[in-house]
């Protein structure tokens, strides 16, 4: 049986120390997940909805944000469909939501603007909170907070209710760190 997934050089990934220490190991994981549906997608670029998907797929406290049930089954289903039909749009276009107004080059190599932007203000959150790295829900709740990103075309589309996913990734964060 032949192989259909086309074969693209591999992305550039960022240097796994900087990982390491900016980030947990699940969210490290989530950028690994990321990183490999985005090359077997074909896209050029981690975009934010590589990283809902990874983050969904790999993060327990994530999927319980969603409240669990219909909603977090239709979001799947979009991400899913994404390399099949929803979301072909996107190839080839570079996902840039306006959440950085410029992003070095170097940062964004294998990245898109916006997925640079969702990542570095998840450890901008983490740190505000004293952690010393960011985790899953503090990605999502980035994610979430950028109106303009493709994750959050991908949950409008899903009817999640945005808003809502945001203050309630805020409330697990809280409990979590022992602020509720």
């Amino acid at each position: 049986m032949q192989n259909r997934t086309p074969r693209i050089p591999e992305q550039p990934a960022p240097n796994r120390a900087e990982l390491d220490s900016r980030f947990t190991v699940e969210l490290a994981s989530v950028v690994t997940g990321a990183r490999r549906r985005a090359l077997r997608d074909g896209d050029r670029h981690i975009d934010t909805a590589h990283l809902l998907h990874s983050l969904i797929e790999s993060d327990p406290e994530v999927r319980a944000a969603f409240d669990g049930g219909p909603q977090l089954a239709k979001v799947l289903g979009y991400l899913v469909q994404r390399s099949i039909g929803y979301g072909l749009r996107w190839q080839g276009a570079v996902e840039n939501s306006g959440a950085v107004s410029q992003v070095r080059e170097a940062e964004a190599d294998g990245w898109s603007p916006s997925a640079v932007a969702g990542m570095e203000e998840a450890r901008v959150r983490a740190e505000r909170r004293g952690e010393s790295r960011a985790g899953g829900l503090d990605l999502l709740a980035a994610l979430a907070a950028d109106r303009e990103c493709r994750a959050v075309e991908v949950l409008d589309r899903a009817g999640v209710d945005v808003a809502w996913l945001a203050d309630r990734t805020a409330d697990r964060i809280a409990e979590a760190s022992g602020r509720a």
